[in-house]
């Protein structure tokens, strides 16, 4: 019997994957047109269910760094499964912290062993290595 969750993970690879080569804009998300880390993951939730969960609110690129708010993970724990760190596999979602004890304003999903989707200022929506990001990752999580 096939694990229901494989395919769903599966799948969030593949849409992930479709948005590979979106250019970067600061709060869109537009498969092609552009989009930001927030942007393609909604943009798979919205290939995946229909419509996104909730409006995000407008943000700034430091997502809350001046109100020490947790606004990201916030919204990641109202619409998603947490999944640990050490058990993260391709179509999670992973959160990111880009310094020690920062607030976490950065994710993308995760799309193999050592690799994963995100977009980034400059470049756009691409699949990388996580090397580097590995010691950034703050949280992760489940589609379903």
């Amino acid at each position: 019997m096939t694990d229901p969750q494989l395919s769903v993970n599966a799948h969030v690879v593949d849409l992930a994957r479709g948005w590979i080569g979106t250019p970067y804009h600061h709060q869109a998300s537009l498969k092609g047109i552009g989009c930001d880390c927030l942007g393609l993951v909604r943009g798979v939730w919205r290939e995946l269910y229909g419509q996104e969960p909730e409006v995000p609110p407008a943000y700034s690129p430091d997502w809350g760094q001046v109100s020490g708010e947790e606004t990201l993970l916030a919204a990641a724990k109202r619409h998603f499964a947490p999944v640990p760190i050490d058990a993260l596999e391709p179509g999670h979602v992973v959160i990111f912290r880009m310094r020690p004890k920062a607030i976490a304003k950065h994710c993308g999903i995760i799309s193999g062993p050592g690799r994963m989707i995100h977009a980034l200022e400059g470049t756009g929506v691409c699949e990388v290595g996580t090397v580097y990001w590995l010691n950034r990752f703050c949280a992760g999580f489940s589609f379903s």
